[in-house]
C-alpha cells in the first residue's frame, strides 16, 4: 500500500474516494473546517483549493497496482475552525492549535475493507504530520460495543482499536457520539518515533 498527500494533481483520486456518484451535496471531508453556514454545493471547491497548499488537507491510500482505495482528512486545529469552537470535542489550547493535528475522517471504497487501509491511512497520517511539525496528533474515535462491528456511517472517525494500534492513548470521553456510539479523544506525541 502506498500513502500519498492529496494534492492537487491526484484531485481526481480525492473524488473518486469522498464522491464517487458526484452528488452535489457531499460531505468532502469539510465539516471541520468550514464556518457551519457555509454554502454545503461549494465543499468540492474548498478542498480543491486545500489541494494546492502545503501540508495537504489529506492522505490518499493506493494499493500494489496504482488504484485509489481510501482516504484519511487531517490539519492542524489552527485549521479547523468548526474543532475550535466544538461544544462535544475539547479545542484545546490556542496556542497548541499550530503543533496540534486533527484525524477528521476516513473513507475506505467498498471492496477494500477490512484489508488495513485505514491503518496504513493513520500510519501514514503520524509521518506526514511529524514532517510538518505536529508535536501532537488527536483523533475523536468511536468505542465500539463489545463483540458488535461498527456501522460504516459510524466508522468515519476510526475506532478506539485502530488508534490504539498505531501507539495513541485515550484521553478522555467526549460529549460526541457517531451513530450512537460514544467517542474518546485519543492522543500521540510522534516526537521521537521510528
Amino acid at each position: 500500500m502506498r500513502i500519498e498527500p492529496a494534492t492537487a494533481d491526484r484531485f481526481g483520486d480525492v473524488a473518486t474516494v469522498l464522491n464517487p456518484t458526484g452528488r452535489e451535496q457531499a460531505c468532502w471531508c469539510m465539516h471541520w473546517r468550514l464556518p457551519p453556514k457555509e454554502d454545503a454545493s461549494r465543499r468540492e471547491d474548498y478542498l480543491r483549493e486545500l489541494t494546492t497548499k502545503d501540508p495537504a488537507p489529506g492522505l490518499l491510500a493506493y494499493d500494489d497496482d496504482g488504484t485509489v482505495v481510501g482516504w484519511l482528512g487531517l490539519a492542524p486545529k489552527s485549521a479547523s475552525r468548526m474543532l475550535q469552537r466544538s461544544r462535544v470535542l475539547p479545542p484545546g489550547d490556542p496556542g497548541t492549535w499550530p503543533t496540534t493535528w486533527a484525524i477528521m475522517c476516513f473513507t475506505v471504497r467498498p471492496g477494500y475493507r477490512r484489508r488495513g487501509v485505514a491503518r496504513a491511512l493513520l500510519e501514514g497520517a503520524v509521518e506526514y504530520a511529524r514532517a510538518h511539525g505536529a508535536r501532537v496528533l488527536e483523533g475523536y474515535p468511536v468505542e465500539p460495543e463489545p463483540g458488535r462491528r461498527v456501522p460504516v456511517s459510524a466508522a468515519f472517525v476510526g475506532t478506539v482499536g485502530l488508534f490504539e494500534q498505531a501507539g495513541f492513548e485515550r484521553v478522555d470521553l467526549t460529549a460526541a457520539t457517531s451513530g450512537r456510539l460514544p467517542r474518546w479523544v485519543v492522543r500521540l506525541e510522534p516526537e521521537g518515533r521510528d
